[in-house]
């Protein structure tokens, strides 16, 4: 009994470290690298095939 209640402790702990790695650190590299990737993919676009924007 007593081991289980550690295992759950710690169980609890991994879990708080896991989700504030997710939230703090995660979460934010992956979208600043979706939001620089998609901003790369635009300016390949503008600069190889579409030309500047109101370029007609």
């Amino acid at each position: 009994m007593y081991s289980d209640e550690i295992d759950d402790k710690e169980k609890g702990r991994y879990e708080w470290r896991a989700f504030l790695f997710i939230v703090v650190l995660l979460f934010p590299i992956l979208s600043v690298m979706f939001v620089s990737g998609y901003g790369f993919f635009i300016w390949a676009l503008q600069v190889f095939f579409l030309g500047p924007p109101g370029h007609g």
